[in-house]
């Protein structure tokens, strides 16, 4: 059986030069919601793990058997409620078992689901995102694990409250007609999820998922990674499933596929990582997902841990980056270290939007390298409407394509053209323009790009990556800036503990005191690259760091941890004038 589809694009061209892209590979069979999985696996392999969570010293876990009969009976109490298409349920808590039953069980008879990124619950000054939401969505149930931690968020919300106390009770429900009438009823156009936007380049919009949409991604799935079917997937996962790829890629790639899914409760940030290596000692993944900073952190463990190596790549199938682009030495390294433990999974990564379910473009073969997106999976139609130099602005159409945002019909008609393509906003180009089957480029979005006073064109988003990599470690992140004027400035979100180890202090509100010799390092690194750069869209005219992080509760970082450029910026006009005109705390370069 082939491991890996190759790669096989058919290319149209229009008179006006806009090229259509289409995958070779017809489409296979795709199911009419997630539930047939649920009932196909429970009968094939009952007590196989499917979800899983840790619980003291090992894992609680459930297998699909045992989760197809919680599920309907959770279902059967939602149905006792009253709940229908028109009463959504509002999930204030993160990944658990727990979670996943409810999301099932909510599936399972036509209830649509809104999860939100529990952060939004937690941090104070980030709650008004909850009460607007509950304001748009009107939810009949609000689900949160612990009512008294999320008590200050659940006063937000007027709803039914549900506990993880209350969701076990319900699991208990007898079962009547009413449960087999209701999942009768569901079907390919029934609403699954209301899932919103990360909010990165504007207000957070509500995107209505369909259990088409998620059925027909994991038949493109399936067919593109036929190693999928040599044996059940495993995978020890940290994404978040208020989000397209962690809740709907990632969970269903598992129930699709007869696979178990152990939820990782650490997290690719510094004191957190710990856990995650030890959860990955526990479990041995076929499939491993991540963001490029945490390959970074699990290629210097690895390093350091021939035993963990040969442990973590015995049976990996493919290792999946998303969120930046990887860089190339974390990728060599980690090639590095898996031929070390005798290992060659699949390296690759997608192109995908929440309202695309996710992935559209996959590279599904061997051979790719960091920074290339893939070839379209079969079903999508991938429109490339020439901009210049080899760019094109990306446009997709197709069933795994979402047909519109919760209670925004202008939002919904300004995301599609005149021939039904969705509007992605983003700028692709060939790797190699001769062959199409090298895949595509990410070129950046283009709603960040901008003009300087010149005329000049500067493409932030590729700016933004060789600005963050040339500048390691002072920065975490930064903020292009500069329309309108003679030159670039850059904002930056400096690396505290890379501060902190170098002798440069906080304040007592933990903000950066920036002293003259991270200034110094800053100009030293900025001068070296004006040298190399010398050109108006690439030269960095000034340069500041932020001594307040960008703040949650403001909207300047989504919960993916992505900067909201517009929001920081925004927030900070004071800052931009003085990049713009040279003032205290700013290097003029």
């Amino acid at each position: 059986m082939t491991r890996y589809l190759p790669h096989r694009v058919r290319v149209g061209r229009d008179v006006d030069g806009t090229l259509h892209l289409r995958s070779g590979h017809p489409l296979g069979p795709v199911a009419e919601k997630t539930g047939i999985w649920l009932h196909h696996w429970a009968e094939a392999a009952p007590e196989r793990v499917f979800l899983a969570e840790r619980q003291g010293a090992g894992w609680y876990t459930l297998g699909y058997a045992e989760v197809l009969d919680k599920v309907q009976g959770i279902a059967s109490a939602l149905l006792q409620r009253g709940l229908t298409a028109d009463t959504p349920i509002l999930v204030l808590s993160g990944n658990s078992v727990r979670h996943g039953l409810l999301a099932l069980a909510a599936q399972y008879v036509g209830v649509p689901l809104v999860p939100l990124t529990e952060q939004y619950a937690l941090i104070p000054e980030a709650r008004g995102r909850v009460s607007e939401v509950a304001r748009d969505v009107k939810p009949a149930l609000v689900y949160a694990e612990d009512l008294e931690r999320f008590g200050a968020a659940l006063e937000l919300v007027k709803a039914e409250r549900v506990s993880a106390a209350d969701l076990d009770l319900m699991c208990a429900t007898p079962v009547s007609g009413a449960l087999e009438v209701a999942y009768g009823q569901v079907g390919p156009k029934t609403l699954a999820k209301i899932l919103m936007t990360s909010g990165s380049n504007s207000r957070p919009k509500g995107v209505l998922t369909t259990q088409e949409m998620m059925c027909v991604n994991q038949a493109q799935l399936r067919g593109a990674l036929p190693f999928l079917g040599d044996a059940p997937p495993c995978i020890v996962d940290w994404l978040p499933w208020s989000h397209v790829f962690g809740g709907s890629h990632n969970f269903n790639l598992m129930l699709a596929n007869g696979g178990s899914l152990y939820i990782d409760d650490g997290k690719p940030v510094q004191g957190r990582f710990e856990r995650t290596l030890e959860n990955l000692a526990m479990v041995q993944p076929s499939l491993m997902f991540n963001v490029p900073v945490g390959y970074g952190m699990l290629l210097a463990a690895l390093e350091k841990d021939s035993a963990l190596a040969a442990h973590v790549f015995g049976r990996l199938d493919m290792l999946f980056y998303a969120g930046a682009v990887l860089p190339q030495d974390i990728w060599q390294g980690l090639e590095r270290v898996a031929r070390a433990a005798g290992s060659t999974p699949l390296m690759t990564t997608s192109w995908g939007m929440t309202e695309t379910a996710p992935c559209c473009i996959l590279p599904h073969e061997p051979g790719g390298q960091a920074g290339g997106l893939g070839v379209p999976v079969s079903g999508v139609d991938v429109k490339l409407c020439p901009l210049e130099e080899g760019r094109y602005e990306l446009r997709v159409k197709g069933p795994s394509i979402f047909k519109g945002y919760h209670g925004a019909p202008e939002k919904t008609a300004e995301a599609f053209d005149g021939e039904g393509y969705l509007r992605t906003e983003d700028a692709v180009s060939f790797v190699d323009p001769e062959d199409a089957n090298k895949g595509l480029r990410f070129e950046g979005r283009l709603s960040e790009e901008f003009k300087l006073s010149s005329g000049t064109w500067v493409r932030v988003a590729e700016l933004r990556e060789a600005l963050l990599d040339w500048l390691q470690p002072l920065a975490l992140d930064l903020v292009i800036v500069g329309e309108g004027q003679e030159q670039i400035g850059v904002m930056l979100v400096p690396d505290r503990e890379v501060f902190v180890a170098n002798g440069m202090s906080l304040d007592e509100a933990g903000d950066m005191m920036i002293c003259a010799r991270a200034l110094a390092a800053l100009r030293e690194r900025l001068t070296d690259w004006n040298a190399a750069h010398s050109g108006a869209s690439r030269r960095v005219g000034a340069a500041l760091f932020l001594a307040e992080p960008p703040q949650l509760g403001a909207g300047e970082v989504t919960a993916k941890g992505n900067l909201n450029s517009r929001k920081i910026t925004g927030r900070r006009m004071e800052l931009v004038g003085r990049l713009c005109e040279g003032g205290a705390g700013v290097l003029m370069l």
